[in-house]
């Protein structure tokens, strides 16, 4: 059994990734966002990792607001809690496994392009600088995403407006998502964690391979929909993102394509 600190589990993956390591019987320690409402949250997080001696650290929390706009806000914790907790790991010797983003790539495909974006990459370049292992996660959906709000999947969100007689309506031109069922995130950070010696100081991209239309989603999920005027569409919105299976970690491949992720999911909705 081995003592585990996993961050961010009152969310989405985090809350999912606690569930699985709790289930092969390892003993799971929490840290949250709570600590941030301390004036001195800086040293009260030094003395919170300090109580304990873990074996391997999760980093998963983190503002996951891509429309977050304050400054301080964003980089504190997504930047500033991570070179602590990376520190941690390297003064201890021990594994660390950082929750990144392909928001890494922004609309060019070479930097990102939000603030964000921006946070998770200088983010996941000190972890990775140091040692660590950084998971780059797509289009990510699934059980435990309730509390994202706006943040949520397309399947989520657009299954709430359908059970509330709310009028479903897309972008045309058919954008492509990467869409990684969460089952095999959880997945990912645990083959990470198994192989680290021989996966440390790298980034690594997450997703399923296989860039999907909103459409397919929709249809599978048995939803209703309609167009709205290509006017509406933002500057700047990204019309394909695909995970590259080469930069995929070796030795680890998904087990949920759309179908069979998206049959599992309604099971769990209903």
């Amino acid at each position: 059994m081995s003592k585990i600190l996993i961050t961010g589990t009152k969310g989405f993956i985090g809350s999912q990734l606690k569930k699985e390591l709790e289930s092969r019987s390892h003993q799971i320690y929490e840290l949250n966002e709570d600590y941030f409402e301390l004036d001195s949250w800086y040293s009260e997080l030094y003395v919170a990792l300090r109580r304990e001696n873990y074996d391997v650290i999760f980093h998963v929390g983190a503002c996951s607001d891509t429309l977050e706009k304050e400054v301080n806000y964003m980089m504190t914790r997504n930047y500033e809690s991570t070179k602590i907790f990376t520190d941690y790991a390297v003064e201890k010797n021990i594994p660390i496994i950082y929750s990144s983003s392909a928001a890494n790539y922004g609309t060019n495909n070479r930097h990102p392009s939000n603030l964000y974006g921006w946070s998770k990459y200088v983010a996941e370049d000190y972890v990775r600088l140091n040692g660590g292992i950084s998971l780059r996660y797509f289009n990510v959906y699934g059980p435990g995403e309730q509390n994202k709000g706006r943040m949520a999947s397309v399947a989520y969100q657009m299954y709430l407006k359908n059970n509330n007689g709310e009028k479903i309506n897309l972008f045309p031109k058919k954008p492509l998502r990467d869409f990684v069922y969460v089952k095999d995130i959880v997945d990912a950070n645990i083959f990470a964690w198994e192989n680290y010696n021989n996966l440390k100081g790298e980034y690594y991209e997450v997703g399923s391979g296989d860039a999907r239309s909103f459409e397919n989603v929709l249809e599978l999920m048995g939803i209703e929909f309609e167009y709205t005027d290509e006017s509406l569409i933002p500057n700047g919105y990204q019309f394909y993102t695909c995970s590259d299976k080469k930069k995929w970690m070796n030795g680890w491949t998904p087990n949920w394509n759309l179908e069979k992720g998206i049959t599992d999911y309604k099971n769990y909705l209903k």
